[in-house]
């Protein structure tokens, strides 16, 4: 991935009126006619306000509506900074953070740092390949309290060198973990896991199926092991511990999103903040 540097940032983004001239290309910078009155047109800024009109009827496009950024009174330079602040952290950005950097308070700050998040939702796509595929647990009072009370079981689905599918789960059940396993996982595919014997069932569903023995201290046999999930796990627990501290499991989700987002655009060469900027408008329909 290309780096993009807080230089760059503020050369491309000094003002408002660049990070609004931003989002009128990004959405509209393919419209080659008004869509009101049909002539070719030159679209200029509307004094005072947050859209663009044409120079023939007065038409007003509006580039911020249906995004994140849509009746917020957060100016948009700021906006686009948070973003800029989650495209360059491994770990995430806290609202406290954001609330120290942006100057907002710690409300905005945290509903700003939830729309950012909700850029980085799964796509729809299906793994395929090599899929290795293990469970966790997160939160609670003790970490070596596996299962305990408090603590929220994910599921993780990677493929070898490729992208990486995660969500919380209602339990650790044999319906469940399937279910998902038929949504996120083209059939054929060849699944590695633990011995947890839900995952025995999948070779029924048209999956391959290999297992390694973690009770008899079995790691790695040949090709098989879950090295590559295990390893998103501790990155992505010690990220959290680190910078977020507690996550409730009512918003899990989104900084599994968060996590799981970073992991599998690793390999792009779009730096991640024009990545997201691009979902913003992407997302807003």
């Amino acid at each position: 991935m290309n780096k993009y540097t807080i230089s760059e940032f503020h050369k491309e983004f000094p003002d408002e009126d660049a990070c609004l001239a931003e989002m009128f290309r990004r959405r509209y910078g393919g419209l080659s006619a008004c869509p009101k009155c049909g002539k070719p047109s030159s679209y200029y800024k509307v004094r005072d306000r947050k859209c663009y009109a044409c120079q023939f009827c007065g038409y007003q496009l509006h580039p911020l509506a249906g995004t994140i950024f849509h009746k917020s009174a957060t100016p948009l330079k700021l906006w686009f900074y948070a973003i800029f602040l989650f495209s360059t952290s491994r770990n995430g950005v806290s609202a406290k953070e954001l609330q120290r950097q942006l100057g907002v308070t710690y409300k905005t700050a945290w509903r700003m740092a939830n729309q950012i998040r909700a850029l980085m939702t799964d796509d729809n796509n299906l793994l395929s390949g090599t899929v290795e595929i293990d469970e966790t647990y997160i939160g609670g009072r003790h970490k070596k309290d596996f299962g305990g009370k408090n603590k929220v079981p994910v599921l993780g689905m990677v493929e070898r060198g490729g992208r990486i599918k995660a969500h919380k789960i209602q339990a650790r059940e044999t319906h469940i973990i399937l279910n998902s396993i038929r949504k996120n996982i083209a059939r054929g595919a060849s699944l590695i896991t633990d011995q947890f014997g839900v995952y025995r069932k999948t070779k029924l569903m048209g999956y391959k199926h290999e297992a390694v023995n973690h009770w008899r201290k079995e790691y790695v046999r040949g090709v098989a092991h879950t090295n590559t999930i295990e390893g998103f796990w501790g990155n992505m627990k010690r990220a959290m511990d680190g910078t977020y501290h507690v996550v409730s499991p009512k918003h899990l989700q989104s900084y599994v999103d968060e996590f799981s987002f970073r992991y599998n655009q690793r390999g792009n060469t779009t730096p991640l903040f024009l990545s997201l900027l691009e979902r913003v408008w992407m997302l807003a329909g």
